[in-house]
């Protein structure tokens, strides 16, 4: 019997690969509904093609573009942040939370608090309200199933093992693009030479993220929500080839490491046919072509975004979200130009520097703490400090 899917973040790099592997396996799959900012065009194309109930625009400006691309077709639009949250409530089987960025947080809160099963592919919704989100999973007795690879990984690991068991959770980095570069070729990286990752192919903000290994510190604090091991028992490894997603160390010394190729398919297809596998359409690993698989460690003095995250996350109170918030303007303003790249970590750093607050019990405050995170980056921006 076909299971019932929304996608939310279709037309993103982790809806894309979601969508591959539907497309794979058509019987098993019926699609309920299908989100995206805005891609209008795009997102009516997927909703036709998948046969989708609803389709919402988290931007209500492209709400008419959207109705005008599904004219004739019977499939229901809809537009805004109250749609999104109402598309994420629907009753399916499976929810994959895919939005990108604290955009992702209500509508992920909405799919979880219904309950049922959520592919978590929005890091951000750990990373700001992990204790409130844990929560509402075990009101509502949901299942999170992580999508990230890293996380993908450590989940697979764990499989049939008892999580007292564990003396140490590993977590691989590729390092990124500029990992061999100095302190003084980090100063005049590009936007474009940042958006070329070695290994995964992503949207620009995770790509960015990956460049900075903010992508591995917001990891790390996933990890301690998803895996309460405690985090002197958590550790970053640079691992270039991306084969290795990540290890669990037993207290028997035995470490236990997913591979696999490095394609964000694989842990999809984790999530999508849990507790059984899927087929895919990937060539199978070839570890004799690889060569190789090498291991060090992170330096910390060049890509400082690891130590604050662990800082953050041992400081509590809210200053997680305070971070995320400040690394997504950031990031954008990077991408825009605007500051260098050695200055995305220095802004998250003076933001959290200038602005505290005590630890979130709702959604609402979570995303009050993110707004005002946000002014606080800016506000850091403007000074002539940050070029």
């Amino acid at each position: 019997m076909a299971r019932s899917m929304s996608l939310l973040g279709a037309t993103g790099s982790i809806g894309a690969s979601t969508l591959d592997l539907v497309r794979c396996n058509r019987d098993d799959w019926e699609i309920e509904a299908l989100t995206a900012n805005c891609s209008a065009k795009e997102l009516a194309a997927l909703a036709r093609e998948f046969g989708a109930k609803i389709a919402v625009v988290g931007d209500e400006n492209c709400l008419d573009e959207l109705r005008a691309e599904l004219g004739g077709s019977g499939i229901e639009a809809a537009g805004g942040a109250q749609a999104l949250c109402d598309a994420a409530s629907r009753p399916v089987d499976m929810t994959v939370a895919a939005i990108v960025g604290c955009a992702g947080l209500a509508p992920t809160m909405a799919a979880v608090e219904r309950g049922g099963t959520i592919a978590l592919a929005n890091k951000e919704a750990l990373v700001s309200a992990g204790v409130i989100l844990k929560s509402a999973v075990e009101r509502a007795g949901a299942t999170l199933l992580p999508t990230d690879s890293e996380h993908n990984a450590i989940f697979q690991c764990l499989a049939g093992n008892d999580i007292e068991q564990v003396r140490r959770i590993i977590l691989t980095a590729s390092g990124g693009p500029f990992r061999t570069l100095d302190a003084d070729a980090l100063k005049s990286v590009t936007r474009e030479q940042a958006l070329k990752h070695p290994n995964w192919e992503m949207g620009a903000k995770i790509t960015i993220d990956s460049a900075t290994m903010m992508n591995k510190g917001l990891e790390f604090i996933e990890a301690h929500h998803l895996f309460p091991v405690g985090l002197e028992n958590i550790e970053i490894i640079v691992h270039p080839q991306s084969i290795v997603h990540s290890m669990v160390e037993y207290r028997d010394r035995s470490v236990l490491a997913q591979l696999g190729p490095s394609d964000m398919r694989v842990p999809i297809a984790s999530c999508l046919a849990y507790p059984t596998r899927m087929e895919t359409s990937l060539a199978p690993l070839d570890l004799a072509a690889i060569g190789q698989l090498t291991f060090q460690e992170p330096n910390e003095e060049l890509f400082p975004a690891t130590r604050i995250c662990r800082e953050a996350i041992e400081a509590g109170g809210a200053a997680p979200a305070i971070l995320n918030a400040a690394n997504e303007v950031a990031v954008e303003a990077f991408l825009r130009g605007h500051i260098a790249f050695t200055r995305i970590t220095a802004v998250v750093e003076a933001t959290l520097a200038r602005y505290s607050a005590p630890q979130p019990s709702t959604l609402n405050e979570v995303l009050e703490i993110d707004c005002e995170a946000r002014r606080c980056a800016r506000d850091t921006l403007e000074s002539a400090t940050f070029v």
